[in-house]
């Protein structure tokens, strides 16, 4: 099976949330597994120097945006044994961050209609084109409208897999004219319109022979009003196509046993590294170095999306607790400065680091008992996943991803691998915080709850055999 992964970034190019990761795993783990997955993504200019030596120019030429004639270059690369192919055009790509310009509509209608351009040349017309997020979510659309005479395109099923919903690429409606060169006719109910505008993922959700999100529960909530973020009556119309499929985790590059950037390695029948990364943490942040105080840790874009309004009602009566808090991340200036004047008020008990460091956050995961994620809406998260890989117990609110992922431990049956809450409150939060530290302070019951959260097997290779499945049963239709 030939599968083409169309993709805005991708770990270790560029990374700014989790889809990063997906488009580094399962391609990886599909090509484990004997097809040919290949990656195509942009050339962005904040790529590490040490991958652009190693591209390889395939060729250049132009294509037309509306009535621009925009240059289109393709560089290859192959690394861990997956093919690469980057789209390069400096005028689009070369900029400081990937995302948030005012013509995002424009750079990303050029990227999807470059790919479709480019896979006769790159001798790789897939059997499925794979996309994610608006920034492709119109190549469905394009393959069967705009690029419809090609007669090698027919039989390529196309796949959308959303990522968070609340990230739509809608912009006004005269770019399906002077980006995209479609007709006004698909700016209608069926295809793009919305509220007047035009809408990327309305457009790819309806078009693609398959729609996947990253998890089933929230496969399920996006159907209603409070998560499809104003697409949720689509969802419902598209249910027979929609799958909810877990994303994983990459276990050879997450490995407590071999990770580079911890200290000390450790292993579920051997947790004595994990004391020590405690006490290595505690002295790098300047945290009162002590093995017995639970030690909390959060990762996260400091956002209301990720719990942190609720969190921020509860801080001080959580940080009364005998606890350590070490915050990793950047996003809105009133929790940066929460974080900022917690670590400040409590110095030996908060550390906050408001800057992302894939180092750090794999010392993070490694060292501290308890991971906080109290989000309000979690497509599926990585992070409890990571988490539970190294041995840190999961708080998480029962949504999305961290519903199917953390099983709430039961003090009875000794079952279960984390501590939840179902209600978007910080009473709630609180009360599971309190479960835990309970649970903490009886060292044999803790320890089996983290070696029962490390023996949990969320590596890709589950759902990529899911994936597979779905991709030959489309292909049959």
């Amino acid at each position: 099976m030939k599968i083409l992964f169309a993709t805005s970034e991708c770990y270790p190019f560029l990374k700014t949330g989790g889809l990063a990761d997906v488009a580094y795993a399962l391609p990886k783990a599909l090509k484990e597994k004997g097809e040919d997955c290949r990656v195509i993504l942009p050339n962005y200019g904040t790529i590490k120097e040490e991958y652009r030596n190693q591209m390889e120019h395939l060729f250049d030429t132009t294509i037309k945006v509306g009535w621009r004639e925009q240059y289109l270059g393709v560089k290859h690369l192959n690394h861990e044994g997956v093919d690469f192919y980057f789209i390069d055009n400096m005028y689009y790509f070369f900029r400081e961050t990937p995302y948030g310009y005012f013509d995002d509509g424009e750079r990303f209608s050029f990227f999807s209609q470059a790919i479709l351009e480019v896979l006769h040349r790159i001798g790789f017309v897939p059997d499925i084109l794979h996309c994610n997020d608006w920034h492709t979510a119109v190549i469905p659309v394009l393959i069967r409208t705009k690029y419809r005479w090609d007669k090698a395109f027919e039989k390529v099923k196309t796949v959308l897999t959303i990522h968070n919903m609340r990230f739509q690429g809608i912009f006004p409606p005269d770019v399906l004219g002077n980006l995209l060169g479609l007709g006004t006719e698909l700016l209608q109910d069926f295809c793009f319109e919305y509220y007047g505008n035009v809408n990327f993922l309305k457009g790819g959700i309806n078009y693609a022979d398959l729609v996947t999100t990253v998890s089933p529960t929230y496969a399920e909530e996006i159907k209603s009003e409070f998560y499809g973020e104003g697409l949720h009556g689509v969802m419902q119309k598209v249910s027979y196509k929609l799958k909810g499929i877990l994303n994983g985790v990459d276990y050879t590059l997450n490995d407590p046993e071999t990770d580079k950037d911890i200290p000390f390695h450790f292993s579920r029948e051997d947790l004595e590294g994990k004391l020590k990364d405690k006490l290595a943490l505690q002295k790098e942040l300047g945290l009162e170095v002590r093995g017995d105080v639970p030690m909390f840790g959060i990762i996260s874009r400091l956002t209301d999306q990720k719990g942190l309004d609720i969190l921020a009602e509860a801080i001080e009566e959580f940080l009364q607790q005998d606890l350590q808090l070490v915050v990793l991340g950047t996003g809105e200036r009133r929790y940066e400065d929460m974080f900022r004047y917690f670590s400040y008020k409590y110095p030996g008990k908060v550390s906050a680091n408001l800057r992302y460091n894939g180092e750090l956050a794999q010392k993070i995961y490694a060292a501290t008992d308890f991971f906080l994620m109290p989000s309000l809406f979690e497509p599926c998260g990585i992070s409890q996943l990571l988490a539970l890989r190294y041995g840190s117990v999961p708080i998480v609110r029962e949504t999305g991803g961290l519903k199917d992922t953390v099983l709430p431990y039961n003090k009875y049956t000794g079952e279960g691998i984390g501590f939840t809450f179902s209600n978007y409150d910080s009473y709630d939060m609180l009360q599971a915080v309190y479960r835990a530290l309970d649970a903490y302070r009886d060292k044999t019951a803790f320890r089996n709850i983290v070696k029962q959260g490390m023996a949990t097997d969320y590596s890709w290779t589950a759902s990529a055999e899911i994936y597979l499945t779905l991709f030959r049963e489309i292909l049959t239709r």
